[in-house]
Formats: structure tokens, C-alpha cells, sequence
């Protein structure tokens, strides 16, 4: 049976960041202003659901770095995935990429993440049930909308639980095949422009854009990914009419996953970064490669952008969520 709807979980630690998120998170609100939310690892978000037998977008928790405990007000099964953390129930070692039951009273934790990885997502069976906000849970912190009252979770917080899905079973993991590698040297699947050469960047500039190794700065989040600062050639002396220099165009949407040049500084657009702006975007993160920025760790991890065409970018998400199935299931 699925989770009753009464059934809740008491938030004892918040941890770092914890915030309720769902996939594919708050679509269709670009030209309000909103960027969707939703989970910055969707593998790890997905694959979560699938072992506790929710619909693989259900309203889970995303904890960057660790820190979280939980207490279960009732029955439920449960499943972990992402970075790598010492996680326990009732104090006992729970292995990630497994659905596990959980009895009433028990508490739940996970401890600071060292890497791989950087965030972890904890399904619920029967999904997180906090109030939509424009037909999606998920959390906009920096607009304070959805998930518990717009905001990262706090110890004395209780969440409810609600009856998506088939209740799951204990005892599931994904096998080992379909889970993703974390490293900290990422190479990370993209699609070139809309702005790139030759109009705005030389060749040389591209060439260079993906065949460097990029470092993440300190100073990133789920609205930006900061890069190491690049001094780029140019096609152009300037912006014309919308700036000084050639990194400004006039303003114009931009994609999740967008690749903004602002001057000479890189900045990859998370799930709650602007939807507009006036820079260059050189190139945009295929959704295929999109769950790694989730887990790239600030200072000390690299990327390279791999370029993908169209076509292949499609394909391979195809694969990806092909592994997304019962049929990656296999008894614990």
C-alpha cells in the first residue's frame, strides 16, 4: 500500500541545504519570469523514486552536501542516491542506490559528504506532499515559492507524505551498471550556442572552449555555476548598441543549462538562475549531461565540455532514460 496521507516526517536536522524539489520541476513559467526549480541531479532524483515505486518525478528531497536527519512518524520505505555519505537508519549503515523500510519512530541521517559528488536525493514512498505552486513542489528559495513555505528545510519542520505511486518495496537496488560515475573530473555533454562562432566567438575561441579544462569556483549554486575566469579573442570589438563589450547582446531568454559569458567569466545557469539577460551564451549543457552539474563540487572539481550535436544529444538522453526502468532493478 502506498503511504497514508496522515503519515509525516519530522525534520530534525536541516543539513546544509535540504529543499523539496519534483521533476521535471516548474515548466511553462520562462515568460513570467521563473526559471522551473526542480532537482539539479535528475539521475540521481529519478532513480530514488523508481526504488520506492514513486513516479520517477514525485516530490523528493534534495540535501547538497549532507547534514539531514529525519524522523518517521509512520511506516514507509525509503532510498538514497547521489554522492557518497556515511547514511544510517536508526543508527545502522544504509547502503545507497537500495529502497529500504522504515518503521515508525525511526530516525533517519546523513552525514557531511567528502566526494564524489556533492548532493543526495531521498525518495519517499508516497512523495512529499507539500502544496503545488504553479503545478509544481519544488523549491525557488530565492523567490521564497513552493515546496515548505519557499524555503530550505529546518530542524522542527514536518513534511507530509502523500499516496503516489504503489507504496514500493524494500530490498531494491539499481544495478550497478545503470548508476552514473562521480568523479572530479567531469566531462559534461553540450551543445554548441546559440551564440558562438562566428558571429560572436573565433573558431580559436571554440576550439578552446571545449578542449580546456575549466575549475569551479567557490562561489556557485543552483542559479549559477561559476567557471575560472578566460580571456576570449572575439569576433567583434564590441557590443554595439547593447554594451561595450563584445560578450553584451541585447537581452534575450535563456536556456536552463545556458553557458553565459559575461566578459571574461563563464557562468553556467542552474535550475534557479535568471531566464533572460544580455550575455553570450557559447554553448548550453544537453540535458544528457545536465544531473552532473548537481554534482559538481565548488573548488577543486574540473569540467570539459564534450560536444554533442542535436541529434546525438537526443539519442543519448534516450539512453539515459532507458536505464531508468524496472528492468535496472535487481534484488538487494
Amino acid at each position: 500500500m502506498a503511504a497514508a496521507a496522515t503519515t509525516r516526517i519530522e525534520v530534525l536536522e536541516g543539513g546544509i541545504e535540504t529543499t523539496v524539489q519534483d521533476y521535471p520541476g516548474r515548466t511553462g513559467m520562462l515568460r513570467q519570469g521563473l526559471f522551473p526549480a526542480g532537482p539539479m541531479d535528475h539521475f540521481a532524483f529519478r532513480a530514488a523514486n523508481l526504488l520506492v515505486g514513486n513516479p520517477l518525478g514525485t516530490a523528493a528531497l534534495e540535501s547538497t552536501l549532507g547534514g539531514l536527519g529525519l524522523r518517521f512518524a509512520g511506516a514507509a520505505v525509503i532510498a538514497v542516491c547521489g554522492a557518497e555519505a556515511e547514511t544510517t537508519l536508526d543508527g545502522e549503515p544504509v547502503p545507497l542506490w537500495e529502497s529500504r523500510a522504515v518503521k515508525a519512530g525511526s530516525e533517519f541521517r546523513i552525514g557531511i559528504s567528502a566526494g564524489p559528488g556533492f548532493r543526495q536525493y531521498v525518495a519517499v514512498s508516497g512523495g512529499i506532499d507539500v502544496p503545488p505552486f504553479f503545478g509544481s513542489r519544488s523549491t525557488y528559495t530565492m523567490g521564497g515559492l513552493g515546496g515548505l513555505d519557499g524555503r530550505s528545510l529546518q530542524p522542527g519542520d514536518s513534511l507530509p507524505l502523500g499516496s503516489e505511486g504503489d507504496g514500493g518495496a524494500a530490498g531494491r537496488r539499481l544495478v550497478q551498471e545503470a548508476r552514473p560515475a562521480y568523479a572530479r573530473e567531469w566531462q559534461i555533454e553540450t551543445v554548441r550556442g546559440p551564440q558562438a562562432s562566428p558571429d560572436y566567438l573565433t573558431e580559436a575561441d571554440m576550439k578552446t572552449f571545449f578542449s580546456r579544462s575549466w575549475s569551479v569556483d567557490k562561489n556557485s549554486n543552483r542559479t549559477g555555476i561559476r567557471l575560472e575566469p578566460h580571456k576570449f579573442e572575439w569576433a567583434r570589438k564590441g557590443g554595439g548598441i547593447s554594451g561595450g563589450h563584445p560578450s553584451n547582446i541585447l537581452d534575450n531568454s535563456y536556456p536552463v543549462g545556458a553557458i553565459n559569458i559575461n566578459g571574461d567569466l563563464p557562468v553556467i545557469l542552474g535550475p534557479d538562475g535568471p531566464t533572460a539577460g544580455g550575455f553570450v551564451v557559447a554553448g548550453t549543457i544537453a540535458h544528457v549531461g545536465f544531473w552532473k552539474l548537481g554534482q559538481l563540487r565548488p573548488v577543486g572539481d574540473t569540467i570539459r565540455f564534450r560536444e554533442l550535436n542535436v541529434e546525438e544529444a537526443v539519442q543519448q538522453d534516450r539512453e539515459m532514460d532507458e536505464r531508468l526502468t524496472a528492468a535496472s532493478l535487481e534484488d538487494a
